[in-house]
């Protein structure tokens, strides 16, 4: 079942998000993800659409900001490759028309499991925190 993020919800999310971001972004210092650990928490989470995936317990999420941007697409490290991203992608894409992304493009995962969502290539830039290559991609009804 997916559903809108509940306030009893954002520990869970959180550690979701950390353990899933450091696994995805190996090729970024662990210390990075950990010092931005209460901005995504206390700044992000708050601005977002965020829907859970349930399963007795929160197996992963996606959390939209301004009805458009992707801010986040996490899954529990013990339940990824079980169609969950994909479930959250596909819900998120009935109830919005257009949305877009950015994702490092050494997170090579992430960036086939976009384009195998139908998300294509808008541009390249450098991210100034990290100095790594993101990717803008977008995707339209």
């Amino acid at each position: 079942m997916i559903r809108e993020l509940e306030s009893k919800d954002i520990e869970k999310v959180m550690d979701i998000w950390k353990e899933a971001t450091i696994k995805a972004h190996d090729f970024i210092p662990k210390e990075y993800w950990v010092e931005n650990y209460n901005i995504v928490k206390n700044d992000y989470i708050p601005l977002s659409k965020t829907f859970v995936y349930v399963e007795e317990d929160i197996k992963g999420f996606v959390s939209i900001l301004n009805d458009e941007f992707i801010g986040a697409v996490f899954v529990h490290v013990s339940s990824q490759g079980e169609g969950i991203g994909t479930a959250l992608m596909e819900f998120v894409k009935t109830r919005y028309d257009k949305l877009s992304l950015s994702v490092y493009k050494n997170n090579k995962k992430s960036v086939g499991f976009y384009k195998k969502s139908n998300f294509v290539l808008e541009k390249e830039e450098i991210d100034d925190d990290t100095k790594e290559v993101e990717l803008l991609m977008t995707w339209k009804k």
